[in-house]
């Protein structure tokens, strides 16, 4: 299941052999994770690049005792503290499984080793890169520039389904930089 959507997804973005694929599909071990188990906490090293097969997953980071979701993720997404993952240091975020998940993980070594024998395998480094930076970027405009009801029109147009519908309230309102309070009254505005 998650492996062909996987080899599916990094195949739009690069010409792979049967053999490229043999070996990239070596490099991705089966992960199982619980509702509400951590695939990794702050202070530890993200050591894995996580694709989801099927799951919601957050990441978020502490700042005066409050959780802050800083992104949400969910099937056929990938999800990593990025900045711990490239530079193999400890990470300030945790990420949560917000239901049962299953991810299929590279290692940092083995996503370097890619890089040497599967010389396409760089175009997928740098779309993981560039779309990490799309995302701060766009997330950083959002969150000084827009009002918060553009802000979850936003967010209901961009984001997959299931991450609107199964997303607890409290973290999509952390995520959008709201207080729950006016993420209801909002909610309660538009239905």
């Amino acid at each position: 299941m998650g492996i062909d959507n996987l080899i599916a997804l990094i195949s739009t973005y690069a010409r792979f052999s049967e053999a490229d694929i043999a070996i990239i599909k070596s490099k991705f071990t089966q992960h199982k994770f619980k509702q509400k188990e951590y695939i990794l906490l702050e202070g530890q090293v993200s050591t894995h690049l996580h694709f989801i097969a099927i799951g919601l997953v957050r990441i978020f980071y502490v700042k005066d005792g409050k959780e802050i979701t800083s992104y949400l993720s969910s099937d056929n997404g990938f999800v990593s503290s990025y900045s711990s993952f490239i530079n193999q240091s400890t990470s300030y975020e945790y990420i949560q499984c917000l239901e049962k998940s299953q991810t299929l993980a590279i290692t940092y070594k083995d996503m370097q080793e890619l890089y040497e024998t599967v010389p396409q395998w760089e175009r997928i480094g740098r779309f993981f890169s560039e779309q990490n930076v799309l995302c701060l970027a766009d997330r950083l405009l959002k969150l000084q520039s827009i009002p918060a009801k553009e802000k979850y029109f936003e967010f209901l147009k961009t984001s997959s389904e299931k991450i609107v519908q199964r997303t607890p309230l409290i973290h999509i309102a952390s995520y959008l930089g709201i207080t729950p309070e006016s993420l209801s009254r909002i909610r309660s505005e538009i239905s």
